[in-house]
C-alpha cells in the first residue's frame, strides 16, 4: 500500500478542544503546519469556529475586529430568504447572480493553536493562551488559514492565508521557539492561496511555490523568487490541472518541498470528480519550474468516514511533512475540512509510483 493511514486517527478532533468564546462551536481543527522542535513533533493547527445559530431564518455572519489584541468577534445575521445572497456552500455566502453587494462572507473563523505529540501519533492541544495566534490585521479580519512551516537557518517560517473582504492574500511570520513570533505582513497578493518554501537557495535565490486565483483559467502551480524571503518576483508557471483526470479542477502545493536525489519532491491536493485528493510531483533541482513527473493517479484519496463526511465532504488536503529516520514521511492532513489524521509513505515507493 502507497499511503498506509495511522491506526490512531483521526488524531485531533473539534471536541478535543473548547470554543474560544460564547456562542461559538468549533467545527474544524485540521489543515495543519508540522514541525519538529526539542524532540517533539509539534503541529500548527487551523481551528475553525462558527456562531450558533438561533432562528432558522437568519444566517450568522462572523468578523474579527482586529483594532485589538486577541481580537473580539462581531456578529451580524442575513436573511436566508435574501435573494441577494447564495447561502447553498457552507463554508462561505457569496452575493448572487446580479446582486450588488460587493464581496463574499464567511460563515466561520480561524486561527492557529498548537499541538504536542512525543510520538508523532499522539497529540494534546497546547493549553497556554498565550501561544495561540490570532488574525492581528484588516486584512485578516475574516481569519487566518491553511498553515505551513519550513525551518530554515535555525528559524521557522509559517506562510498562511489571511482573508478579509479584500480577499485570500498571503501572509508570512517567523519564529524561533513557538512561543513568540515576528509578523511580516504580506507577501503576495490577492487571490493567492497554497504558499510554501522550499527549504533551501536555489541559483542563489529563496523560491516559493503559489497558486494564484484568476477567472481566466483554473487555479494552478506557480513559482516566484526572491533575495530575501520577503519581496517576490520572477513569477513562472509551474503545472495546471489537467482535463479529465483527478485533478481536473484545481492544484495547490502542498507541504514545503523535500529534495530528493532525482529532485524535488512535492506533494499537492488535486480537487475533481473524486474530491480533494493527494498526488506527488517531481521538479527539477535546479530549474524548479520544470515538472519532471506527476501523478497519474492520486496517492490518496477520501476514503474514511471523517475523510468523506465532514464540514466539507470528500477532502484530503495536506499541509504537514515530518521526515523520519527510517526513511519514510508522515504525512498530516485535513479530513474532511474537519478533524487531523496521518498517513506514512516511503520515498521509494512515492518515486516508483511517478515512474
Amino acid at each position: 500500500m502507497l499511503i498506509e493511514r495511522f491506526p490512531e486517527n483521526p488524531l485531533l478532533r473539534p471536541d478535543d478542544i473548547a470554543p474560544s468564546r460564547d456562542g461559538f462551536d468549533v467545527i474544524g481543527t485540521f489543515n495543519a503546519g508540522a514541525f519538529e522542535l526539542e524532540g517533539r513533533t509539534g503541529l500548527l493547527v487551523r481551528v475553525a469556529e462558527r456562531p450558533i445559530a438561533t432562528d432558522a431564518d437568519l444566517v450568522p455572519v462572523p468578523t474579527f475586529d482586529t483594532s485589538v489584541y486577541p481580537p473580539e468577534t462581531e456578529v451580524f445575521d442575513l436573511e436566508r430568504d435574501d435573494p441577494a445572497w447564495d447561502f447553498d456552500n457552507p463554508c462561505k455566502i457569496a452575493p448572487a447572480f446580479g446582486s450588488a453587494e460587493p464581496h463574499t462572507w464567511l460563515t466561520n473563523l480561524s486561527h492557529f493553536r498548537l499541538a504536542w505529540s512525543y510520538d508523532g501519533r499522539t497529540f494534546v492541544f497546547d493549553d497556554d493562551p498565550t501561544r495561540i495566534i490570532w488574525p492581528a490585521t484588516a486584512d485578516e479580519r475574516f481569519g487566518i488559514e491553511d498553515p505551513r512551516v519550513t525551518l530554515i537557518d535555525g528559524r521557522y517560517l509559517i506562510t498562511y492565508t489571511a482573508v478579509s473582504d479584500h480577499g485570500a492574500c498571503v501572509g508570512l511570520m517567523t519564529t524561533n521557539d513557538f512561543c513568540s513570533y515576528k509578523r511580516h505582513g504580506l507577501i503576495l497578493p490577492p487571490q493567492n492561496k497554497d504558499v510554501c518554501f522550499f527549504p533551501e537557495k536555489i541559483g542563489g535565490e529563496w523560491v516559493v511555490l503559489h497558486r494564484p486565483d484568476t477567472a481566466w483559467c483554473r487555479p494552478s502551480m506557480w513559482l516566484a523568487r526572491s533575495p530575501d524571503l520577503i519581496n517576490w518576483g520572477r513569477h513562472e508557471f509551474v503545472a495546471e490541472p489537467r482535463p479529465r483526470k483527478w485533478d481536473s479542477d484545481r492544484i495547490g502545493a502542498g507541504p514545503p518541498p523535500v529534495l530528493v536525489p532525482e529532485g524535488w519532491l512535492v506533494i499537492y491536493h488535486g480537487a475533481g470528480g473524486e474530491g480533494y485528493c493527494l498526488g506527488a510531483m517531481l521538479l527539477d533541482r535546479g530549474e524548479p519550474a520544470r515538472v519532471l513527473a506527476r501523478s497519474e493517479r492520486p496517492i490518496m484519496t477520501p476514503e474514511t468516514d471523517y475523510e468523506m463526511d465532514g464540514f466539507v465532504d470528500s477532502v484530503v488536503f495536506c499541509n504537514g511533512l515530518i521526515e523520519r529516520p527510517d526513511g519514510s514521511f508522515w504525512l498530516y492532513y485535513g479530513g474532511g475540512d474537519r478533524a487531523m489524521a496521518a498517513a506514512a509513505c516511503r520515498v521509494e515507493e512515492l518515486m516508483d509510483s511517478l515512474k
